[in-house]
């Protein structure tokens, strides 16, 4: 799949999983792919596979025995954590698909969830098996994966409990038809991984019974600047890659970038500078598209070498989307702690000062 910008996971790290699946001789549960332990290898890393979620590890085991067992399990944290890449590498390494998903929002509706018909068919031979257009619920169901649904709290109450009975029973209901095919149980493999951000908790609360079915696991930004640069440096190499942009990136210029964004983050620098935090979040994937989007300022524009004024020119459009307040806040961290930094370590902070320029008055 060379012609797509995105694989799916399986798709992408296709050979790691084969050669997880000819070495895995550990216990597996029912319908799975492969082992927990062969699962814990591909998203953290160790022998054939890279590290790929960057973060808890002892956080990435409890979801995987959640996922071995008869609950749900629901990932939630801020915006921008990994908790989307987390559920497809998990969905990717137990099903061995990851695009079995349902994307939550406002205008999801139950034959999105569940399942729909072929009305051409309907009307012709009247409801059956064969006129029946399988929804991602229907098909965990029915093949033994996992079902992926992203952002569940964007959801209306009414789509949200269609997940309460089955995940309780493991049987979906298809009243149109008859006989045996009335009842759809569930394979072994079957479960459920959902997403939900923190900051959209208002918008549908989940009830009682519904959170009852899930184990809540909260997935934190990267706590180690090192791991965080790792992951900004190889996805943005990635990215500026499937772009066809070959350029020199120098690692203290990413350095820089992830540096700034912990300290807009926390609200307090490394020195104990306090700062008024933005309401936008500054995630490590907004970190990644900034330095995506400098480094093809760069290759275009600049002489095909990332520098701190590449940063300059694009972090203010990753700040300002929640509030016009973050901007000024923004002006205040480059003149308190940038400048300070100019003055005490020169170098690409005296130049990141200079970017200063470029964010809107």
């Amino acid at each position: 799949m060379s012609d797509v910008l995105r694989p799916p996971a399986e798709v992408l790290h296709a050979q790691e999983l084969a050669e997880l699946r000819s070495t895995d001789q550990a216990p597996r549960p029912p319908g799975w792919q492969l082992s927990p332990r062969a699962v814990r290898t591909f998203v953290c890393g160790g022998g054939p596979c890279q590290r790929k979620f960057y973060g808890d590890d002892v956080l990435v085991e409890r979801a995987i025995i959640t996922l071995a067992g008869n609950r749900g399990l629901l990932l939630v944290g801020e915006p921008g954590t990994a908790k989307s890449m987390l559920s497809e590498l998990l969905a990717a390494a137990i099903s061995g698909d990851s695009t079995n998903t349902v994307q939550g929002g406002a205008g999801t509706s139950e034959d999105q969830v569940k399942y729909s018909w072929n009305y051409a068919l309907l009307l012709a031979e009247g409801p059956s098996s064969k006129a029946l257009v399988a929804a991602p619920l229907y098909v965990a169901l029915q093949r033994g994966r996992l079902l992926r649904f992203e952002e569940l709290t964007r959801c209306a109450p009414e789509i949200q409990d269609l997940l309460i009975s089955v995940m309780s029973d493991k049987v979906m209901l298809v009243p149109e038809l008859e006989g045996g095919e009335r009842l759809l149980s569930a394979r072994p493999g079957f479960n459920v991984v959902a997403t939900a951000n923190l900051r959209d908790r208002g918008v549908h609360e989940m009830s009682s019974a519904l959170k009852r079915r899930f184990n809540f696991e909260t997935v934190h930004p990267i706590a180690e600047l090192q791991d965080e640069l790792d992951l900004v440096r190889r996805e943005s190499a990635r990215l500026l890659t499937e772009s066809g942009a070959d350029l020199e990136v120098e690692e203290g210029v990413l350095e820089l970038l992830v540096t700034a964004f912990r300290d807009l983050r926390r609200g307090q620098t490394v020195e104990g500078t306090q700062l008024e935090r933005p309401q936008a979040v500054m995630s490590t994937a907004e970190a990644v598209s900034v330095a995506q989007a400098a480094g093809l300022d760069a290759f275009y524009f600049g002489q095909r070498q990332l520098t701190p004024e590449h940063l300059g020119r694009h972090l203010a459009g990753a700040v300002q989307k929640d509030s016009p307040e973050d901007l000024p806040r923004l002006r205040h961290y480059f003149e308190v702690v940038v400048r300070e930094r100019s003055q005490r370590r020169g170098g690409l902070w005296k130049q990141f000062l200079a970017a200063r320029k470029w964010l809107p008055l």
